[in-house]
C-alpha cells in the first residue's frame, strides 16, 4: 500500500531526528522554500500533499509530531486490523488481535472452535500476513523473540488444520510437520523448522508445554497470545497444568506414566547436572523417587475440536 511507503519516509525521519534536531532535518527541505512553516505543520504538508484521501497517512502524521515534542511517546502506526509499535527507534509486534481471536474460538481447556477460526479467516490472516511481514528484530530480547516463534507455530499449526478442515486428526494430513507453508521475512519454513531448528535452541525446555500440534494428547492450545512480559508467568503456568493433569501423566513416588513427549525429547530438561525427575519435582505435587519406575501413555492423535 502506499501508507506504508510514506510509513517508511516517517520512520526514516524519526531516526534522523534523534542525532540532530528536527527542526535541522525540514530546515534542510524549507530552505529552498522559504515558507517559515512551523516543523510539525511542514511534515503534515507534505505528506498530506502525497495522499489527502489517506486517513491512515493523517494519523501517522500527527503520532509522529507528537514524539518529536515527546521523546517518551510511543509511535504507533496501523497496519490492516494490526498494530506495530516502534518505541524510541525499536519494533515491537502486538500480538492483541491473536489473542482476541484465541479468547473467542480456544475453551480454558484448549479445545480449538475450527469452524469459527474459519469463519474468522479474515482477520486470522491479516494476523497471519503481519507474522509474515515483521519477523524478529536482532534489538528484540530473548522473551520478545520465543514469545513470537512461539505463536507463529501454534498460529500456522492453526491455519494448517483449517486449510485442510474437516480432518479428524493432524496425521491424516499428508506431511504437516514438513510442508514449507510459513513465510517469515524472505524465508519459508515448516513447522519442523520453527520448532526444531529456531525454538528448541532457545534452552527453554518448557516450550513443549505451550507448543501444539493439535491433537488429544498435545499440551492445549492456551487461549492466550504469547507476549514477553508474561511468558515466565505463562511458561510455568503451562507446565504445571500439563504435568499435573491426570489424562497426560500420572505420578507417585515409586511410579511415573508419562506422556511420550518426555520420550520424544527427554533430553530438552536434562540440563545443569538435573536429570528428568528432577525437572518433574519443581512442578509435580508428588516428589517422585529418583528410583521410579516408568513408563508412557499411549498417544491420543484425535483432533483436539470442541464438541
Amino acid at each position: 500500500m502506499n501508507y506504508l511507503k510514506h510509513f517508511t519516509v516517517l520512520f526514516l525521519t524519526i531516526i534522523t531526528s534523534s542525532c540532530c534536531s528536527a527542526k535541522t532535518v525540514i530546515t534542510e527541505n524549507t530552505q529552498a522554500q522559504t515558507t517559515g512553516i512551523e516543523t510539525s505543520t511542514q511534515t503534515a504538508t507534505e505528506v498530506l500533499d502525497i495522499e489527502e484521501t489517506q486517513t491512515e497517512v493523517e494519523e501517522i502524521v500527527q503520532l509522529d509530531t507528537e514524539i518529536k515534542d515527546n521523546v517518551q511517546t510511543d509511535y504507533v502506526t496501523i497496519i490492516g486490523d494490526s498494530t506495530l509499535y516502534i518505541t524510541q527507534g525499536k519494533f515491537v509486534i502486538d500480538h492483541s488481535q491473536w489473542n482476541e481471536l484465541l479468547q473467542k474460538h480456544v475453551s480454558n481447556q484448549g479445545n480449538v472452535n475450527y469452524k469459527g477460526f474459519k469463519a474468522d479467516k479474515t482477520k486470522f490472516n491479516a494476523y497471519l500476513d503481519m507474522l509474515s511481514k515483521n519477523p524478529p528484530q536482532d534489538s528484540w530480547s530473548k522473551e520478545e523473540t520465543l514469545a513470537y516463534w512461539m505463536n507463529v507455530y501454534n498460529a500456522f499449526t492453526v491455519k494448517l488444520i483449517i486449510d485442510n478442515y474437516p480432518t479428524k486428526s493432524i496425521k491424516d494430513i499428508d506431511g504437516p510437520w514438513n510442508q514449507r507453508f510459513i513465510q517469515i521475512g524472505e524465508k519459508w519454513y515448516t513447522l519442523n523448522d520453527v520448532e526444531h531448528r529456531i525454538i528448541r535452541k532457545m534452552d527453554e525446555p518448557r516450550i513443549h508445554f505451550a507448543l501444539v500440534c493439535a491433537a488429544v494428547s498435545c499440551p492445549r492450545l492456551y487461549n492466550k497470545a504469547f507476549i514477553s512480559k508474561n511468558l515466565e508467568t505463562d511458561l510455568d503456568l503451562l507446565t504445571r497444568g500439563f504435568l499435573n493433569d491426570p489424562t497426560k501423566n500420572e505420578f507417585s513416588e515409586d511410579s511415573i506414566v508419562i506422556s511420550k513427549i518426555f520420550k520424544w525429547y527427554g533430553g530438552d530438561f536434562k540440563n545443569d547436572g538435573q536429570d528428568l525427575i528432577d525437572f518433574f519435582n519443581k512442578y509435580t505435587d508428588v516428589q517422585i523417587s529418583s528410583k521410579a519406575k516408568k513408563s508412557y501413555k499411549d498417544y491420543n492423535w484425535s483432533l483436539n475440536e470442541q464438541n
